[in-house]
């Protein structure tokens, strides 16, 4: 909280809220395929001027690209050079005290550049897009860092929100990249990057977190959890989604949820009021939002369940007997899914136009009971 006369720092849109920004990151948990593959790339020389890190959000990549660019900031000229008597390196570590890493922490370090949704002053918001005005920024990073010679590294986070005239723009620096030029790309969604950057990009893939790099990546993000197996199913291996559910008790309204549907077919209606009711009071757009995306999940599980003919991990010890019992068939399976498709998606088009939430998180339910009511369970 700043204090009276201190002008408060406009939010950075690529932090999650409640965790510290990836670049303070001491350590990436669960990623090392991903890590070990940049740095053989980088040990036998065959270092690529662009590389796409995907993944699901919150599994790390941002984290990633802050630790590849302080590695290769850091890391004298002539390393990863195979000809390089020195040992190559090992790992993407680099003290945090080294000159680099408190530069890059205080966003002060000249041979990085950071591309990313700016603020708009005017409006006192984040803008929506990555603009194409941000991404020319680049020609006078370029520029200006050339004189000094060396490394430099351009991280565009995400780059699934870049405008298409800020996306055709940062093209033409992939087609003809300056020398000794890395772009790191984070994208959560990489189809809907155009094909052209796409292919001019070496993909590095991060998978999703175990329960035990999920404890650890939570305990480094300040965020503790009794349950970080279950959160980490809940969470589908996100650290980033982890976060926002403990600091929203999602494992708590999971378990209503759950509550909810162990009365199916029969739907037990006074449990869904009290559902609704506590999504729809003044003040619960959060709540809203979280329990369009716990049923949205709950439906995926059962619709998997079905598909499958076992029931995913449980995310809570009384999941998997209901899973088993309304899904019990392909048929079932089927049904769940057809009706997850746009059942969230219709509260969320409700809610838009300001209808009444509570009524339609009641008139989801209402519907999820009567396809229960379908089947034959």
């Amino acid at each position: 909280m700043s204090t009276p006369g201190q002008i408060e720092a406009p939010p950075e849109a690529d932090r999650a809220a409640g965790a510290p920004h990836p670049r303070d990151a001491a350590a990436l948990f669960g990623q090392h395929k991903a890590e070990a593959a940049f740095l053989d790339a980088f040990n036998s020389g065959r270092q690529h001027h662009a590389w796409l890190l995907t993944g699901p959000r919150g599994v790390g990549k941002a984290t990633l690209a802050w630790r590849i660019a302080k590695f290769l900031l850091a890391t004298p000229e002539g390393a990863g050079d195979a000809l390089f008597t020195p040992p190559a390196p090992s790992s993407l570590d680099i003290p945090a005290d080294h000159p680099v890493a408190r530069h890059i922490h205080a966003l002060s370090e000249p041979r990085l550049f950071l591309l990313r949704r700016p603020w708009d002053a005017r409006t006192s918001r984040l803008k929506t897009v990555i603009t194409v005005d941000e991404t020319r920024k680049l020609a006078p990073f370029f520029g200006l860092s050339a004189v000094a010679g060396g490394r430099r590294v351009v991280i565009v986070d995400a780059a699934d929100e870049m405008h298409p005239s800020a996306a055709n723009a940062l093209l033409k620096m992939l087609e003809e990249p300056p020398p000794g030029a890395t772009l790191l790309l984070v994208s959560h969604q990489p189809s809907r990057l155009l094909p052209t950057i796409r292919s001019r990009c070496r993909k590095l893939a991060l998978a999703t977190l175990t329960p035990d790099d999920m404890a650890r990546a939570l305990a480094q993000a300040g965020t503790e959890t009794a349950d970080s197996t279950g959160l980490t199913e809940l969470a589908a291996g996100s650290v980033g989604e982890a976060v926002a559910l403990v600091q929203q008790d999602g494992l708590a309204l999971y378990a209503e949820i759950l509550s909810l549907a162990a009365t199916l077919p029969a739907m037990h209606r006074s449990l869904a009021t009290s559902l609704a009711q506590s999504a729809g009071g003044r003040g619960a757009e959060a709540r809203f939002d979280l329990t369009l995306t716990l049923t949205d999940r709950l439906m995926a599980r059962l619709a998997r369940c079905g598909a499958t003919g076992a029931a995913p991990p449980a995310i809570l010890p009384e999941e998997t007997a209901l899973l088993t019992r309304l899904a019990p068939d392909m048929a079932a399976g089927r049904a769940w899914a057809d009706l997850g498709a746009d059942l969230t998606a219709r509260a969320r088009r409700g809610r838009a136009v300001n209808l009444d939430p509570a009524a339609l998180i009641l008139d989801m339910w209402l519907r999820i009971g009567s396809t229960a009511q379908t089947l034959p369970l």
